[in-house]
């Protein structure tokens, strides 16, 4: 089977790798849909992110839906030919944090992709998987396209989870990619009653608004247009920070109301903050890492016609020019959620 693996920056191959042993509760999957998500690209620009660093060859991959194949013993409820969309999130279920309630904290997670550990925790971007049955989740009624954005909606799904009541509130959003435009499409299901959005681009600009923006600013060309949400310490009750650069977390920091959320969810390392500013307005900063139930959630939102996430997948690239799809989600002028289709229905 054919697998895109990630050697080093700039180093992608795809590679013919031996089908894995089916085991109980297992399912063998064929995979049908993948997206690149944004650690896809740091591994494929820089071959790591801060002090995470490829050390050997990896898989790569995250965002996937795939096809029943094979169910292994054990295993109920799922039929050949089934569309699911696979979770890479899989925690131990036995660790401290596991049975404390907080599995995405698991301290022996295996996260499809992920070169945190080592050896590494290989990636999902296969023709053939073998997945727990409790990884996967019914996705019928779904193209294979939007089952696989099941995972970033799961992560937005989670940061809302983490900000508490929304209903009426005024939202800032930083940073426009497919986290922030999914932030704004969770945030508005929650209640919130105001998004205003932020980037640097008009083309994903356009996105944020078609997706449910109330306004949005282009702060490459209009730098100092959140100074009038500063004004009498703030406007908005809440921020999604998706960029993971200081000087939007700064400018958002402006723009919150005293007793203001941040939602952290961009990692672009460690940043420095404006302690006397978050002390002063006594704002909460609540960190975001990944999800877990959220997940199941996400697509069932999907299922019913809650949440349209269609509009995110801006291109679709065989696994032949798979490389090609890397290139195109690094540009954020034509660029939104690009994928790589791996096998049809």
């Amino acid at each position: 089977m054919k697998a895109i693996v990630i050697h080093a920056a700039k180093d992608l191959r795809i590679e013919n790798h031996d089908p894995e042993p089916l085991g109980p509760d297992q399912l063998r999957l064929r995979l049908a849909t993948g997206g690149v998500c944004g650690s896809d690209l740091h591994y494929y620009h820089n071959g790591g992110f801060g002090a995470v660093r490829l050390r050997e060859p990896m898989v790569l991959g995250h965002e996937v839906s795939a096809y029943v194949a094979e169910c292994g013993p054990g295993v109920t409820g799922f039929t050949l030919g089934q569309l699911v969309a696979v979770s890479p999130s899989r925690p131990c279920g036995a660790c401290r944090y596991c049975l404390e309630g907080l599995p995405n904290q698991c301290l022996n997670m295996r996260f499809y992709g992920s070169a945190m550990p080592f050896p590494h925790i290989q990636g999902a971007f296969r023709e053939e998987l073998i997945a727990d049955a409790t990884q996967c989740v019914d996705a019928t009624g779904l193209t294979a396209g939007e089952a696989a954005m099941a995972e970033p909606l799961a992560v937005t799904l989670h940061a809302t989870a983490r900000a508490g009541q929304m209903v009426g509130k005024r939202v800032l959003v930083t940073g426009c990619g497919p986290i922030g435009v999914l932030a704004i499409l969770s945030a508005r299901r929650a209640g919130a009653a105001e998004i205003v959005a932020t980037d640097l681009s008009d083309f994903t600009l356009d996105m944020a608004r078609a997706c449910g923006a109330d306004d949005t600013i282009n702060m490459a060309k209009t730098p100092d247009a959140l100074d009038r949400y500063t004004a009498d310490k703030g406007h908005f009750d809440v921020l999604y920070e998706c960029t993971g650069v200081a000087q939007a977390l700064a400018g958002g920091i402006g723009a919150l109301r005293p007793r203001g959320v941040i939602l952290q969810l961009g990692l672009g390392g460690d940043m420095s903050l404006p302690m006397m500013a978050i002390t002063a307005k006594e704002l909460e900063l609540r960190g975001s890492f990944r999800f877990h139930p959220e997940f199941a959630t996400g697509i069932a939102l999907m299922q019913k016609g809650l949440i349209d996430v269609k509009p995110l997948i801006t291109q679709t690239v065989p696994l032949s020019d798979a490389e090609r799809a890397f290139k195109l989600a690094s540009d954020r002028s034509q660029a939104m959620k690009a994928q790589i289709c791996f096998a049809e229905a």
